[in-house]
């Protein structure tokens, strides 16, 4: 061969070689492709259920994959001491229950003492049966109150009144620890494991808008229902929602997006200006939103997180990563 051809030649495998793949390579992934395509199919509460146990660790990806199950009309619930596993549970055929492992600030350990004397002994019937059934030490303030508000206790007390009664709670907890069957009990009667009554004061019940944040600060997202649902009829008059907008819009394209804030950080420019990045999240996705300072001075009232609202502005990539330019901004 001459040199030139070789060199001609070695240039187009040079060029190829940027992302290129032998043939073995791309039948793995075509046969991978293949596999899912399948199991999403055929199987797609199975399918989704171990998609959200693999990615449990990434809050982004769950919400995005939960928004996915939403459009499947597949059912994501949050967790239940009564249903839940460790890992992501399929319920039904329409419905995946949020695991144990998944609640933050509830360690593993606690969560596999519940399992087991759930398999062991049956469901928990009352607060009491619970309270008295799980002897963890490590069921203290700070897991118990993970439970209440991510929705694990639903099915035995209501939210509000429980964190409301914690102290109450956790000094029945720790009296049935301690104490061996039959011995007198503070609460009255006798201890015996499920059956002392937990007399509990009327309390307040904790608001929509408190249940969702809750499960939104132990789980990472809204799961038993979401802030803008009180905004749906707006928003099925939206062209584009936020995952659809970074998808298909090209940088610098004027449009509308609209969500809740979930988050407010400000900082100085170098003239000493404020500005802000706004992370506003809707149903299907989340996006940084940047507020340059002249935005931020005119519209600051209406950007407090759990705000939802409308903000008109371009898309803008820099180094492969998507924000939106806010110019100006609308309450919801």
């Amino acid at each position: 061969m001459q040199e030139k051809v070789a060199k001609q030649l070695w240039e187009m495998i040079e060029t190829f070689a940027a992302y290129g793949f032998n043939k073995a390579h791309a039948a793995s992934y075509g046969n991978l492709s293949y596999k899912t395509a399948y199991m999403k199919a055929n199987y797609p509460v199975d399918y989704m259920a171990a998609l959200l146990t693999a990615d449990a660790g990434d809050v982004d990806k769950i919400a995005a994959i939960v928004a996915e199950c939403a459009r499947m009309e597949i059912a994501v619930s949050p967790p239940d001491v009564n249903e839940s596993f460790g890992d992501f549970t399929v319920v039904d055929n329409v419905t995946i229950r949020f695991g144990l492992h998944s609640i933050k600030n509830f360690g593993s350990g606690v969560s596999d003492s519940i399992i087991k004397e759930r398999n062991s002994s049956g469901t928990f019937t009352s607060l009491e049966n619970f309270l008295s059934r799980v002897k963890d030490k490590n069921l203290n303030r700070k897991s118990l109150e993970s439970l209440i508000k991510s929705g694990a206790l639903d099915t035995l007390g209501e939210r509000g009144q429980m964190m409301q009664c914690i102290e109450l709670l956790l000094q029945y907890h720790k009296e049935h620890m301690s104490a061996p069957d039959n011995q007198d009990s503070l609460f009255g009667a006798q201890s015996t494991q499920a059956e002392t009554e937990l007399r509990l004061p009327p309390s307040e019940e904790a608001s929509t808008k408190e249940r969702l944040a809750w499960e939104r600060e132990l789980l990472g997202l809204y799961v038993s229902g979401h802030p803008l649902d009180v905004y749906k009829k707006k928003f099925e008059n939206q062209k584009f929602d936020i995952r659809t907008t970074k998808e298909k819009l090209s940088n610098g394209v004027q449009t509308v997006v609209a969500g809740i804030i979930e988050n407010n950080q400000t900082i100085l420019t170098k003239n000493g200006e404020k500005m802000a990045f706004l992370r506003i999240s809707d149903y299907s996705d989340v996006v940084e939103v940047v507020c340059f300072p002249k935005v931020l001075k005119e519209y600051n009232d209406l950007l407090q997180p759990e705000s939802c609202v409308m903000v008109k502005g371009r898309m803008n990539e820099r180094n492969g990563e998507l924000s939106f330019v806010a110019e100006a901004v609308k309450k919801l």
